[in-house]
């Protein structure tokens, strides 16, 4: 049956789990995760702010991606703990739209962003002389707005092409509004809603990941070529904790978004859904200061900073 969208004001949103035992573990749970991916993410923002000695492209950019992770799950977290503990799990159609629109400009700006980071180790790297006169002010500035002015064109978009179909019905099966599970809701033909998501998908998803492969191999092949074994060793801890970042990230965005909706399975997608949108912020910033010594040593700076006054 198809519901007229004039009449549709409201999407009821299954959630995590509609188990009601499960839902106070699963609560207390994110919450906790939350409040981490809050911490963690705020604290390296204050920290590349307050250090002088971080006050380098790489810890720009660094700022950017914490700044992402904030807002990313700051959109569909609130909503996803509000269903957990309320009896009417909805949300109205506007809000839906808002909602998506916002999380996959966070998303797309985050596969921008993590390449054009990977371009800056490869000119620290790979043409250090230069790198000062290429990676200015000005120039880091530009390449943080194309990543975002890229989230917001794909988001528009997808948002629009998204919100023109019409519903069989209003239950989404997840638990926040994304573009596979309203998708595979509608009723009528959604081969144009594919067509973008792979072609959109290779541009904003593909594109930048392999940019980061090749990069990498050119890192690679230059820090091979450094003869001194300290030189290499900290040539690639600059390296580690942006590797992992984007394993972790583009593993689970592109299983996400860039195959056919044919294959999608909502029930197996929701656990890769949650590494994204839950996991992977939350672990981001464990990652660049368990593996950075830079972010370490600033931390404890401003921790005695802070104690001798």
């Amino acid at each position: 049956m198809k519901v007229n969208r004039s009449m549709l004001t409201e999407f009821i949103i299954i959630g995590l789990s509609d188990n009601s035992k499960y839902q106070a573990p699963v609560f207390c749970s994110l919450l906790l995760l939350y409040i981490l991916t809050l911490a963690g993410n705020v604290s390296i923002i204050v920290v590349s702010q307050l250090d002088k000695y971080l006050h380098t492209p790489m810890y720009f950019f660094l700022q950017n991606l914490s700044f992402l992770d904030i807002c990313y799950t700051s959109t569909t977290m609130p909503k996803m703990l509000q269903i957990l503990i309320v009896k009417r799990k909805t949300i109205t159609f506007i809000g839906c739209a808002i909602q998506m629109y916002f999380f996959i400009t966070f998303v797309g700006t985050e596969c921008v962003l993590l390449c054009i980071m990977s371009y800056d180790r490869f000119l620290a790297i790979c043409n250090p002389l230069r790198y000062s006169v290429i990676m200015n002010h000005k120039q880091c500035a530009c390449l943080a707005l194309i990543s975002w002015l890229s989230g917001l064109v794909n988001s528009l978009i997808h948002t629009y092409f998204t919100f023109r179909l019409h519903f069989c019905h209003n239950k989404i099966n997840y638990f926040y509004c994304d573009i596979p599970p309203l998708i595979s809701m509608s009723c009528e033909d959604t081969s144009i809603n594919e067509v973008l998501l792979l072609t959109i998908g290779v541009f904003i998803g593909w594109t930048p990941f392999i940019c980061i492969i090749i990069s990498y191999i050119y890192i690679i092949v230059t820090i091979k070529k450094i003869k001194r074994t300290d030189g290499r060793q900290k040539a690639f801890s600059t390296c580690a904790s942006h590797i992992m970042v984007v394993v972790l990230y583009y593993g689970s965005v592109l299983f996400s978004y860039v195959r056919p909706i044919s294959l999608y399975s909502l029930g197996k997608d929701r656990v890769i859904s949650v590494l994204y949108s839950v996991i992977s912020p939350m672990l981001n910033p464990l990652i660049y200061t368990l593996k950075n010594k830079d972010v370490k040593k600033a931390m404890r700076r401003q921790c005695v900073h802070r104690l001798n006054k």
